[in-house]
């Protein structure tokens, strides 16, 4: 007998699961217009209106061949991705393809990597949100206090960032705020920490004091977390119309960028050649294309729906490479538009395209963006929270979690509402009292570990199940498999040591939860499965 830690879940049983039905299973609602929208809605965020400024600093007008990389990228995992959601219908994604290919333990690693990506995720966009809610709300003159907009500890950040823009400005009134100089004159008076700077930050966020603890409480975040799990409880058929109001807003968005930025392009900001395309030259541009990929992640969320799917060998395939290929396109123009309107080294770094309009006085232009990217947020958030209960309910289905709690269905729903609810909260709390920057860059890692593994089951599968009907089948096998293990392997690398460090700690504590629970209730690693 085989180790039991490497049990795979046979392919007869899989395909036996994608085909039940009934008021305890997953309702089959979503058809290949509703999947593309999800993809879009995982993949549009705020990165486009904000991270195409740093890329910029690093491939200069090159940016645009980035996202060429950066999309390749994710391209090659998608196709990897398109072979295993049509051939296993199911719920769980990355997850359920490792079960059936690499082994349990592989799984586990797998789903627990997975909730870095969602759950996590789910938090870091909900504190990105509440940014941009503030600053619509500022718009319209609404003052947000500090101490109920952020964190305690964000909440201190931002107000010596205020500070430190005002002390900055007295100082040397020739300073244009974005530009490189204004950054590092900001980092020096910030990293100095004088009692000046630090005494009016305090007296700005004017946070009340509970038990001598100064309170913060991100009030945005956890209210907008809470709403996205109540419209997820309520059904999938209603999460994805909602997703899709959102999703042609956002798009509505970016091609009013596209459209109103082109008649502002002048050509010569491209370069002339090589060097002036991409001054930093090709590792720039891979640097660049290291960073932007950030703005490509969610798309395998769609993966994770392949329950609710109504034709799900014809329609995952559709969902996936649709909606990467539209994004890539209408990422490629954004930054073609960004770059033909600014000189690369004006690009503003904190808000590259509202800034590149504001500065043509086209002021209503850019509210218009920050509305986008409060859409942009919401339905990353709504995909992502979507994606986690889906991979919870999967694990819990094979024994590796609770299956009375994080696999009931609610009988009128159809929704995993207990995970659902349980995700959510979790969302919302961590959300709103923690600062989850460094949660944000573990979410990175962990997706592109997720595309790596997927890459290499695809492989595995093909050698030792070759038989398998495979309805949609990933093309120039093991060439396409092999690329995507390679460009994202690349990305990792470019993630740097504390990340990776990050990644082997959360893995470590999931090894703990599998021996000291998971693999005692395995359906699969015992003999008697």
């Amino acid at each position: 007998m085989g180790n039991p830690l490497f049990a795979k879940k046979p392919l007869g049983l899989l395909t036996k699961e994608a085909q039940e039905s009934g008021e305890h299973t997953l309702r089959r609602a979503l058809g290949p217009v509703q999947l593309t929208a999800l993809g879009i809605g995982a993949i549009i965020g705020a990165g486009i209106f904000v991270m195409t400024g740093l890329g910029t600093h690093y491939a200069g007008p090159g940016l645009t061949l980035s996202f060429v990389l950066s999309g390749l990228g994710c391209v090659f995992a998608g196709l990897c991705y398109a072979e295993f959601a049509a051939m296993i219908p199911l719920a769980g994604s990355a997850y359920t393809y490792a079960y059936a290919t690499l082994g349990e333990l592989f799984a586990w690693i797998i789903g627990w990597d997975l909730t870095l990506e969602y759950a996590m995720g789910a938090s870091t966009v909900s504190s990105g949100w509440s940014n941009h809610f503030i600053e619509l709300m500022n718009i319209f003159k609404i003052d947000f206090p500090l101490w109920l907009a952020y964190d305690r500890w964000t909440a201190l950040r931002v107000a010596q960032d205020r500070i430190a823009r005002e002390i900055a400005k007295a100082a040397d009134p020739s300073l244009v705020e974005g530009t490189q100089a204004f950054v590092d004159k900001l980092r020096a008076i910030l990293s100095a920490q004088s009692a000046e700077l630090v005494e009016r930050a305090r007296h700005l966020v004017g946070a009340p004091e509970l038990f001598g603890v100064t309170i913060g409480f991100n009030l945005p975040a956890f209210l907008i977390a809470l709403a996205i799990t109540a419209i997820l409880v309520i059904g999938i058929r209603e999460s994805a119309g909602f997703n899709a109001t959102i999703v042609v807003i956002k798009v509505s968005v970016v091609l009013f960028v596209i459209a109103v930025g082109v008649g502002y392009v002048n050509r010569s900001n491209w370069g002339s050649d090589w060097s002036s395309y991409a001054p930093r030259g090709i590792n720039g541009v891979w640097e660049a294309a290291a960073y932007i990929f950030f703005a490509y992640i969610g798309f395998d969320a769609v993966s994770t729906t392949a329950q609710e799917a109504k034709n799900p060998q014809r329609d995952l395939p559709i969902g996936i490479i649709g909606s990467l290929v539209a994004c890539t396109v209408l990422y490629i123009l954004v930054a073609a538009v960004l770059t033909g309107m600014v000189p690369w080294q004006e690009v503003n770094i904190e808000a590259p395209i509202a800034k590149a309009f504001l500065d043509r006085g086209l002021t209503t232009a850019s509210h218009v963006i920050t509305l986008g990217a409060l859409a942009g947020l919401t339905s990353v958030m709504l995909v992502m929270l979507l994606g986690q209960t889906r991979v919870l309910y999967a694990m819990a289905n094979d024994g590796l979690l609770p299956r009375g709690f994080f696999a009931a269905i609610h009988p009128k729903y159809r929704t995993p509402y207990k995970n659902t609810i349980l995700v959510g909260l979790l969302a919302a709390i961590v959300g709103s009292l923690t600062p989850i920057d460094d949660i944000g860059k573990m979410v990175n890692i962990g997706t592109l570990l997720a595309f790596v593994i997927v890459c290499i089951a695809v492989i595995v599968l093909r050698r030792t199940n070759p038989e398998q009907p495979r309805p949609f089948r990933t093309p120039l096998v093991p060439v396409v498999p092999i690329l995507g293990i390679g460009f994202n392997g690349y990305m990792m690398y470019h993630l740097g040591y504390v990340n990776w460090l990050r990644l082997i700690i959360w893995l470590v504590i999931g090894l703990v939860v599998y021996f000291g629970y998971s693999r005692h209730h395995s359906r699969f690693s015992k003999p008697a499965a």
